[in-house]
C-alpha cells in the first residue's frame, strides 16, 4: 500500500469539451477531450506516472463522466468545491485564472489537504439528488408565480399564469411520483426515508433532500453532521472582541430544502421543536435565529436516529 505521503496526485479541471490535467510533482501537464479516445488517453497517461488519486471540480455534472472513468480504472476520486481551491490560490497569491493553472491549483490544493478520503460514486443517490432538486426548482418557480398573481395584473398575463401554474403542478406530481418509485425501489433509501419521516413534521420532498444530500448521517458526529448541511455556528473572535457567530459553508441546496419543512415543524406540527423554538424566543433570540437552531437540532436529532437504527421517539428527543 503506497503510503498516503508518497500518492501521486492529478488536478483535472474540466470543461464540457475537454479536461486540463496536472501532475506538480512531475511537472506534467496535459489536455485531453472529452472522447472515448480521449478518456482512455487520460487513463493510460496517469497510470504512467502512477497517480494514485484524481481531484477535480464539482463543475455542474460534467465532471461525472470522468470521476466514474478513472474510478471504474482504479484511481482514487475526489469532487471538491471550486470556492475553497479558488481561496486557496487567492491565499497564495495566484491571481491569474485560465484552464491549465486552474488544474495546477486544484493539484495543489489536493496534496495540501491529502489527508481527505476518496469519494465511491453512486448512481441512485445522484438520481435522488436531481430529482429532488428539479422538484424544488419548481416548487420555487410555483412560489414566485402565485405571489405575483396576488398583486393586480392584467387579465392576459393571469391567465398565462394559470396556465403555468396548472402545467407546473403536473410536472411537480410526475417529479414526486419518480422520488417515490426510487426511494422505495432502493432498500437503504427505504429504510432512511421510514425513519425521516416518522419525525412529525417531515414528508417524502424533506426526507428525499437527506437521503441524497446528507448520506453521512449516522455516520458521523453531531458536530460534522450540523457542519455538513452548513448549520455549525462558527466564532468570530478577536483578542477581546466576541463577535456573533454565524452558520457558513456546507450544503446549501439541502440547507435551503428543510428550511420551510423545519420552519412548519418549530411553529405547528412537532411539539419538541415548537417547544424549543418558543424557549429561544422567550430568550430574546430573532426568530431567524431560533429557526436555524431548530434546524441544527433537527438534524443532531436525525443523526441520532440513523446511528441507533429509531424511528422518532418524543420522549428521547425532547430537549431542555
Amino acid at each position: 500500500m503506497m503510503a498516503q505521503d508518497d500518492l501521486v496526485v492529478v488536478g483535472i479541471d474540466v470543461a464540457k469539451d475537454k479536461v486540463d490535467a496536472c501532475i506538480r510533482r512531475v511537472e506534467l501537464r496535459q489536455t485531453f477531450p472529452n472522447t472515448v479516445q480521449g478518456h482512455r488517453k487520460l487513463v493510460a497517461w496517469l497510470r504512467k506516472y502512477r497517480v494514485g488519486k484524481a481531484v477535480m471540480e464539482a463543475s455542474g455534472g460534467y465532471e461525472r463522466q470522468w470521476r466514474n472513468v478513472l474510478y471504474n480504472a482504479g484511481i482514487e476520486i475526489r469532487i471538491v468545491d471550486p470556492r475553497r481551491v479558488r481561496n486557496f490560490a487567492l491565499s497564495a497569491g495566484r491571481l491569474a485564472k485560465n484552464d491549465p493553472i486552474d488544474a495546477e491549483m486544484i493539484a495543489w490544493f489536493a496534496e495540501t489537504f491529502s489527508q481527505a478520503p476518496g469519494q465511491i460514486p453512486d448512481a441512485a443517490r445522484e438520481e435522488l439528488a436531481a430529482l429532488a432538486k428539479a422538484r424544488k426548482a419548481l416548487v420555487d418557480i410555483k412560489i414566485r408565480l402565485r405571489a405575483q398573481n396576488e398583486h393586480a395584473a392584467p387579465e392576459l398575463a393571469r391567465k398565462a399564469h394559470a396556465r403555468i401554474l396548472k402545467n407546473l403542478a403536473a410536472e411537480i406530481d410526475k417529479l414526486e411520483a419518480a422520488i417515490s418509485f426510487k426511494i422505495k425501489a432502493t432498500p437503504e433509501f427505504a429504510q432512511r426515508a421510514e425513519i425521516i419521516e416518522s419525525v412529525p413534521g417531515l414528508a417524502q420532498a424533506t426526507s428525499a433532500v437527506l437521503i441524497a444530500g446528507v448520506p453521512e448521517l449516522g455516520q458521523v458526529s453531531d458536530e460534522v453532521a450540523a457542519a455538513l448541511v452548513g448549520l455549525a455556528p462558527y466564532d468570530d473572535d478577536s483578542g477581546k472582541r466576541r463577535g456573533e457567530r454565524h452558520i457558513k459553508g456546507g450544503r446549501r441546496w439541502v440547507r435551503n430544502a428543510i428550511y420551510m419543512p423545519c420552519l412548519g415543524a418549530a411553529t405547528q406540527n412537532n411539539p419538541v421543536l415548537k417547544a424549543f423554538y418558543l424557549r429561544l424566543l422567550a430568550k430574546g433570540k430573532e426568530p431567524k435565529v431560533a429557526l436555524v437552531a431548530c434546524m441544527r437540532k433537527l438534524i443532531i436529532i436525525l443523526n441520532t436516529m440513523f446511528a441507533r437504527c429509531q424511528k422518532w421517539n418524543p420522549g428521547h428527543h425532547a430537549v431542555a
